[in-house]
């Protein structure tokens, strides 16, 4: 393929997802290809998946030790988390709002019935609501190895966080480290780069699989939720961050549109915003300017808690479910709704089908008829997929704000460290 990367990838997503069309309405009856390619690119799809997902945890751990290792002083790590936290957070609070007007304005789902027998078809794996006091308390692993192998990113950040503190502590005595984290990290971005240049293949396989099993009965029977949902997550991506972005660092829309571009196909196509950390370190610091610094705090970070996509996807589904059913949530309740979804969007993990399962368990909490969720389940891949590029446009625009509030520090270099520190604690 030629092009630039987004282009190839944007390609990758169309002609797959035609492919996988055409199998399924044109060429159902051909096993070869029902079975044969489409198995194949299932294949293919989930071991592209895969090779990014490696790269998660040890780019999570080593950029957030780097980048403090990379501030001039610990009070910096104070603004920078305060700021990237408190942006998230707003972002979130808006996303929610935003959707309770639109879902008020359009009443997705009313007039419709729930399918028959659709309680045969969902299968919930939780039904709790997350424990924001057990999820902080959690936060501190008792086993590092465990926290590494499942992949639990709270954790994970924070162990990161008490590295990159305790090698800042040192000073000079800590060069040797703050040199191998930096290494280990620019190995982590190229390893980044070179994956990337699969990404377009990769796509190309997701989406053939995805073409070849959605049922097109099933989508037009609730076509206006889903306009809805992904109308309202593209004005988010296309419209409301870039604005953002623009009203404080100056950076035009348009440009920050282009700089997101290939980030926004790789989530549509993976949604995982897990598996997009690399590509948003990439749009951050490659595309945009962003120094390494807060991009290496701010994005693993964001990937955990930063969930404003589903937050407007689990309001709006429960809206639907709501409608659907015949009892539309009374305005008096809206309140208790939102703060609810803001608790729960904090709690989904970053991978596919984590806001499905979330919404089912609002559904839950709310006593509205869990039938619903199977039009909600069969629909999902679809709303994920725009959830997912809401969620990591959202990380990459409060970065890219922290940036400019930060006045987007530098990483300090071992001289200038070495300069800071009393002549006698400099080292030969």
């Amino acid at each position: 393929m030629k092009g630039s990367l987004s282009t190839r990838i944007f390609t990758g997503l169309i002609v797959g997802l035609v492919l996988g069309s055409m199998i399924q309405y044109l060429f159902a009856d051909v096993s070869l290809l029902t079975k044969g390619l489409v198995g194949l690119a299932e294949g293919l799809g989930g071991m592209f998946v895969s090779l990014i997902k490696l790269m998660v945890v040890p780019l999570v751990y080593i950029s957030i030790v780097t980048g403090i290792c990379e501030l001039r002083d610990i009070a910096s790590l104070g603004r920078l988390g305060g700021k990237t936290f408190g942006l998230y957070m707003v972002n979130t609070v808006l996303s929610i709002a935003a959707a309770i007007v639109v879902g008020l304005i359009f009443q997705p789902g009313m007039g419709a019935t729930l399918p028959n027998g659709a309680s045969t078809t969902v299968e919930l794996a939780t039904t709790e609501t997350p424990d924001i006091g057990a999820m902080l308390i959690g936060i501190v692993p008792s086993n590092p190895v465990q926290a590494f192998a499942s992949g639990d990113m709270l954790q994970i950040i924070f162990m990161a966080i008490i590295t990159g503190l305790a090698i800042q502590a040192m000073g000079a005595a800590a060069a040797p480290a703050m040199r191998t984290f930096r290494v280990a990290n620019e190995v982590m971005m190229k390893l980044v780069g070179l994956v990337m240049t699969l990404a377009p293949f990769g796509v190309f396989a997701l989406m053939i699989s995805l073409g070849a099993t959605l049922e097109a009965n099933t989508l037009m029977s609730v076509a206006g939720y889903v306009g809805l949902v992904v109308l309202v997550l593209t004005f988010w991506i296309l419209v409301a961050y870039p604005l953002a972005v623009w009203m404080f660092t100056g950076i035009k829309p348009k440009v920050f549109r282009q700089a997101t571009r290939e980030q926004v196909l790789f989530a549509l196509s993976t949604a995982s915003s897990n598996a997009t950390i690399p590509v948003t370190m990439r749009t951050l610091t490659d595309k945009l300017g962003v120094s390494k610094a807060i991009a290496g705090f701010g994005v693993p970070l964001g990937a955990t808690i930063n969930m404003s996509g589903s937050a407007i996807y689990i309001t709006l589904a429960a809206m639907f479910a709501a409608n659907i059913s015949g009892t539309p949530i009374p305005a008096g309740d809206l309140l208790t709704v939102g703060i609810t979804v803001l608790l729960m969007s904090v709690g989904v993990g970053g991978v596919p089908g984590g806001a499905v399962v979330m919404a089912g368990v609002l559904l839950l909490q709310m006593g509205l008829p869990i039938e619903a969720m199977a039009i909600i389940m069969a629909v999902d891949r679809i709303n994920d997929m725009f959830c997912t590029a809401s969620n990591v446009v959202g990380d990459t625009a409060v970065n890219t704000i922290v940036a400019k509030l930060e006045g987007n520090p530098e990483p300090v270099s071992e001289d200038e460290r070495l300069l800071d520190l009393p002549v006698d604690e400099r080292g030969s």
